[in-house]
């Protein structure tokens, strides 16, 4: 980063690190336990805006759609803006037939009715097993009880955080800031996600809030451009959800000049905007399910960018290149195979392959190097992979993690 301040008068952004959801002007948030997991955790959580805010998102690509799905784009659709999201953990409310729909309108209602606005703006969210009805009494005794508990400080943001988790271990949470009009914007994240991550689209539940003032169709635009190059270049294990879904909202409270294209400070709160969901993106890779490593491959030198993501992506997710990296095997023949496999050009006479700094392959032949460097490096909490095609200019960077023998074990009775 780093523009001249002669040609540029707005300051790059600054990553908050201890910043989320309640960091930008008028948003609050909060979770509890209702009943919906049996071992107790938080399972109900909430974002709540004091002002009606600009809205988008995008939805997962998977044919079976879960039910609050559907209600989300019924509220977007009736003037792209919303005042709260309402997401329980424990139950997808997926593949439960009318019943489902019924329900995820009914929690809808109840959050409405709860905090005195209109249906229409509210957003559903829903995690968890698939095929199983939705505990209602245990969500509207839920949502009674946490509109109370609602705070827009880092409390809210983290109790918010624990209640849309499932098989996540750790929260995942991003934020950042910067100048626009002279005015301070916030951008801030909240994720879920470990299993069932793959493209195509979001393979998991993410929630952007920020104060700056931009319209719906903005929003939306730079939302799906950015979800592409970001949560569209994560997998974890090849399977995509049927209930992922990317919600931004915008307070609009930061007092800003209204963003457009055409603003001077667009650029700049587009890639604290892309800041915050790559970091979110990172976050679910490195929490894969039994994950000890992440995995960040780079391609470059692609025939176009959208070579490079499926190169990028499909490097990522395989299987033996992810079993190489948990055993610290330098088996670069592994990521040369899923470059070729990938049905992108390909010159299979110069193709470039680094693990860290350790060269590997150049120009298509083989390199001798130390094999204890690569075992230390592969040992590494963070593996990235270098392929350069030298085909063109396109490049695009995938984010995927290990896969080990705690994978199968937290999958096989991940139900029961």
């Amino acid at each position: 980063m780093g523009n001249d301040a002669d040609s540029q008068p707005y300051i790059d952004f600054v990553p908050v690190p201890d910043g989320g959801v309640t960091s930008p002007l008028g948003f609050r948030a909060g979770g509890l336990h209702c009943g919906l997991k049996k071992n107790g955790g938080l399972d109900l959580g909430a974002i709540v805006c004091d002002v009606p805010a600009a809205a988008a998102a995008v939805c997962t690509t998977n044919r079976f759609q879960a039910a609050p799905l559907a209600v989300t784009r019924d509220s977007l659709a009736r003037e792209g803006r919303l005042r709260a999201v309402v997401v329980n953990s424990g139950n997808a409310n997926a593949c439960t037939g009318r019943q489902g729909e019924e329900d995820a309108r009914a929690t809808r209602a109840a959050l409405a009715a709860a905090l005195g606005i209109p249906e229409h703006h509210v957003a559903v969210a829903s995690t968890g097993v698939i095929g199983v009805p939705l505990d209602m009494t245990a969500v509207r005794s839920g949502i009674e009880r946490l509109k109370d508990r609602l705070a827009a400080d880092a409390e809210g943001a983290k109790a918010f955080g624990e209640a849309i988790m499932t098989t996540d271990t750790v929260r995942k949470t991003a934020c950042a800031r910067l100048e626009l009009d002279g005015r301070t914007v916030t951008v801030g994240g909240a994720a879920k996600g470990a299993g069932m991550i793959h493209p195509n689209m979001a393979t998991m539940l993410a929630f952007i809030t920020t104060d700056a003032a931009v319209s719906p169709s903005v929003l939306q635009e730079l939302l799906k451009e950015t979800v592409d190059g970001t949560f569209n270049m994560v997998t974890v294990d090849g399977d995509t959800s049927t209930n992922d879904m990317v919600l931004a909202m915008a307070s609009g409270l930061a007092g800003n000049a209204e963003l457009t294209r055409g603003h001077p400070g667009f650029a700049a709160f587009a890639a604290a905007f892309r800041h915050v969901c790559e970091e979110l993106a990172k976050a679910i890779a490195r929490d894969g399910e039994g994950a000890t490593r992440l995995i960040e491959v780079c391609v470059a030198g692609a025939a176009s960018d959208d070579s490079a993501r499926v190169i990028a992506r499909t490097v990522a997710s395989s299987s033996l290149v992810k079993t190489a990296v948990f055993g610290a095997d330098a088996n670069w023949g592994r990521i040369v195979a899923a470059v070729g496999r990938a049905g992108q050009p390909v010159n299979p006479e110069t193709v470039d392959v680094r693990l860290g700094d350790i060269v590997t392959l150049e120009q298509s032949r083989p390199v001798p190097f130390d094999e204890e460097a690569a075992l230390a490096y592969l040992k590494g909490d963070t593996v990235r992979i270098y392929i350069d095609l030298h085909m063109g200019s396109g490049r695009a960077t995938a984010w995927g993690c290990d896969l080990t023998y705690d994978y199968v074990r937290i999958n096989a009775d991940y139900r029961t």
